[in-house]
């Protein structure tokens, strides 16, 4: 990727599709090249949120809002340490942004961090081709020399693809580090960091939990030299038919029975470790209105989603497995995909949606009273 950020509400800007379809706009962030996997976000607000989630590593993702940028961007919203998208899409773009807590503007702040985005698009249009083709390679051009379509087309068909991608050491942390309880400490944890979001340990540490972030490299060992009460897995980038290291590892969590958690990308590693199998949903699940059942409860919550990955497991049975009987817990209501899955001879779930989604919905803050609630009866 390369990126300049002179006079870029000015510059011309190109969106190319790898089925060849051509969007063209003005540049919104920094000038340059950038490329990914097209995704949309159909979420209103928390864009902030969005494009710091290390989930999206090596994505484009197209806002379904047509206005975006109207709150601008401040310091205490960052999920991460950067922002992680690899290119940004939008409509039409707040010329200032109006927020009490903003402090630069949208376009400052991905200039600033060398992040390429087009706006002026018809994202309508860009959103409706990519649920009718599915989710795919893109690129997004801008300055004023300007490759000639055939150059970008190629360029983009070039590019690294989403599927057999292992990106989870990418953006997890090298070094371990604790996040303390908040108040009187309840219980240990440790959080294998395979692209965690900063609101999931402060969600736990608001329980009284202390919670040991691990890199996504740690071992069987590393999780329990900090002798934990409980296990926990995050969210992450790329394809979970990857993730061998991680597999292995929850495996050795739950041959020990310690009580379990996992998001997202944790959820598929249960799945795996399950030895259920993954495959690649055509456009994802990306935002904060999708509907989901509790099976469990028979509750359904409005939650924040963003995936591309899916597990293959039957939802209208329970499955012997090798740590006991497995059910889906949560199912998603607008395509039947799972969203959750739970032990009954052991104490283990997980959700593939965001329960600590820092913009909201907060329908499923639950699930972290529920890990709780394990590892309570672990001890007892």
């Amino acid at each position: 990727m390369t990126t300049s950020t002179r006079g870029a509400h000015r510059t011309p800007a190109v969106l190319v599709l790898e089925d060849g379809r051509i969007f063209r706009g003005r540049a919104y962030g920094a000038v340059g090249a950038t490329f990914g996997e097209a995704v949309f976000s159909t979420g209103m607000t928390g864009y902030q949120e969005t494009l710091t989630d290390p989930s999206y590593h090596r994505q484009v993702v197209v806002m379904t809002a047509p206005h975006v940028g109207n709150t601008g961007i401040n310091d205490e919203d960052m999920e991460s340490r950067k922002i992680w998208v690899s290119g940004y899409v939008v409509r039409d773009p707040a010329r200032v942004p109006s927020n009490w807590r903003s402090t630069r503007s949208l376009d400052q702040e991905l200039a600033a961090q060398g992040v390429v985005g087009i706006s002026g698009i018809d994202t309508r249009a860009l959103t409706r081709h990519l649920r009718e083709r599915g989710a795919m390679r893109v690129g997004i051009f801008s300055g004023n020399a300007l490759p000639d379509e055939g150059t970008m087309l190629a360029e983009v068909r070039q590019a690294l693809e989403m599927s057999g991608a292992d990106l989870s050491a990418e953006v997890a942390t090298t070094e371990a580090y604790v996040v303390p309880a908040i108040g009187e400490k309840k219980f240990t944890v440790a959080a294998v960091d395979l692209g965690i979001k900063g609101m999931t340990p402060h969600r736990m540490a608001e329980r009284g939990i202390e919670v040991h972030v691990l890199p996504a490299t740690a071992t069987v060992d590393d999780v329990y030299a900090v002798e934990p009460d409980g296990v926990f897995f995050s969210n992450g980038p790329g394809d979970p038919a990857t993730a061998d290291h991680p597999v292995s590892v929850m495996q050795g969590v739950l041959e020990r029975g310690t009580p379990l958690f996992g998001i997202c990308f944790g959820n598929q590693i249960l799945g795996r470790a399950l030895g259920f199998g993954t495959f690649k949903l055509k456009y994802g699940h990306r935002g904060i209105n999708q509907p989901v059942q509790d099976r469990t409860t028979g509750k359904v919550e409005v939650t924040a989603h963003n995936h591309g990955f899916a597990v293959d497991a039957p939802l209208d049975q329970v499955s012997d497995t090798p740590y006991g009987r497995a059910e889906v817990s949560h199912v998603c209501l607008n395509d039947n995909v799972v969203e959750g899955l739970q032990l009954l001879d052991r104490p283990a779930f997980s959700v593939q949606y965001h329960p600590e989604a820092a913009a909201g919905p907060h329908d499923a803050a639950y699930l972290f009273d529920r890990f709780v609630n394990l590892m309570e009866g672990q001890r007892a």
